[in-house]
């Protein structure tokens, strides 16, 4: 599972710390500047706190599971051991402390942390998708989970917005994908589902261009409203959550759908460059989002 934030820096090894394993400072450091920490300044410190134990723990997985030297594999073990003691309470590592006290504090499930470092090993066998289902049942592991906890930290979790979560949390993750398929194809990786890719006449070969073939542009195009949609329907979770809760899960889907619409008005050519939406048009989606009055790029009015 790949994060955004670069390339790890393996820290330097003290009090024993696991070779490979990246310091705790910069494990949070990284996690502070997540999309959903951002957002969630809007929340009461304390919230804020959990959540960013949480993410840092997910930016950890990360981190040893795609950018970490050496055995990727014995280092996930070495985390699911560390998993053990934040439940067992014998858990020592300055993170894993931190992640301790919220887990009692909230108490949260072990299942979603388990399912992280699971998407992270998958990460290390699995480099294609046949289908969307196979790509679907990927992002049930490296993405949702983490709207679960979430919504566990704000003890608002209940069947009908984990659904929803996994909505926006899936949506999310593949908006993600279709911005960075250059990078993840020069990585050995590609997201996007073979069968889809068949449909639309694109071969792997498309992939390597510096420029979108038309066929590229199709499946794109395609693979753009499939997640525009996702975000639609888990959309409603913040107006269910509402406050500032609720603000800040909108902040979230608006960067989303915002960086949707890069990709639709760059003619979805994600291969040259990264498209990214101005802040200005990022706060314009928001606003919309807020007021439910949101519609993508292709069905406005050509005034944005």
């Amino acid at each position: 599972m790949r994060g955004s934030t670069g390339a790890v820096a393996p820290g330097r090894a003290s009090a024993g710390l696991e070779p490979g394993v990246p310091a705790a400072s910069a494990v949070m450091d990284k996690a502070g500047r997540e999309n959903f920490p951002v957002a969630s300044r809007l929340l009461p410190r304390e919230d804020r706190e959990h959540l960013l134990a949480v993410y840092g723990f997910a930016r950890l997985v990360d981190d040893l599971g795609d950018e970490a030297p050496g055995d990727r594999g014995r280092l996930l073990d070495w985390l699911e051991g560390e998993l053990d003691r934040v439940y067992d309470g014998s858990a020592t590592r300055p993170l894993m402390l931190r992640l301790a006290a919220t887990v009692r504090a909230r108490d949260l499930p072990r299942e979603p942390f388990q399912r992280l470092i699971q998407a992270n090993r998958q990460d290390q066998a699995v480099a294609r998708y046949e289908t969307y289902a196979d790509l679907g049942s990927y992002c049930e592991l490296s993405a949702n989970p983490v709207g679960h906890l979430v919504l566990h930290v704000l003890r608002a979790a209940t069947p009908l917005r984990m659904k929803l979560s996994d909505d926006v949390c899936t949506g999310l993750q593949l908006t993600e994908h279709w911005q960075d398929v250059a990078e993840d194809f020069g990585r050995g990786r590609v997201y996007l589902p073979r069968e889809d890719m068949a449909r639309f006449g694109c071969s792997e070969n498309d992939l390597a261009g510096p420029r979108a073939t038309p066929a590229f542009r199709r499946l794109m195009a395609f693979q753009v409203a499939r997640a525009h949609g996702l975000l639609a329907r888990g959309a409603p979770l913040a107006r269910d959550l509402g406050g500032r809760a609720g603000f800040a899960v909108a902040a979230f889907v608006a960067g989303g759908r915002a960086a949707l619409d890069a990709i639709e008005r760059a003619g979805f050519d994600v291969l040259g460059r990264r498209p990214r939406p101005s802040r200005a048009y990022g706060l314009w989606v928001l606003a919309r989002t807020l007021a439910g009055s949101w519609r993508p790029w292709s069905e406005g009015n050509g005034a944005r």
